[in-house]
């Protein structure tokens, strides 16, 4: 099921299926907690099913979970995938951070 509150790159969908094909995964779980230099943080882990409350999102093969309280920081946002010269790294492209930090992975709001 696709949802419109986060959406996934089609580069990020890419490099999620060679992911899960390579550790024998089904999908990719994307979080919020607090901590991290700005005061949330994103975090990246593997799944095997989703939890009951969670958005399941769906693009080209790849998946990705949002637990219910990480959704409220993600909404609006865009998971992406970039392989830069200074490294490759999932983005999120979030409408809702104020502010973020140079590890990319951390944002207040």
């Amino acid at each position: 099921m696709n949802n419109p509150q986060v959406s996934l790159s089609s580069s990020a969908a890419k490099r999620i299926n060679t992911i899960m094909v390579k550790h024998g995964k089904s999908a990719l779980r994307v979080a919020v907690v607090g901590g991290g230099c700005s005061g949330f943080s994103y975090t990246f882990d593997f799944a095997d099913t989703p939890e009951e409350d969670d958005l399941v999102i769906e693009r080209d093969g790849a998946t990705v979970l949002v637990d219910k309280v990480s959704l409220d920081f993600l909404a609006g946002s865009e998971i992406d995938y970039s392989d830069e010269l200074i490294g490759a790294a999932f983005k999120i492209n979030n409408p809702n951070a104020k502010s973020g930090c140079g590890c990319g992975t951390s944002f207040s709001i």
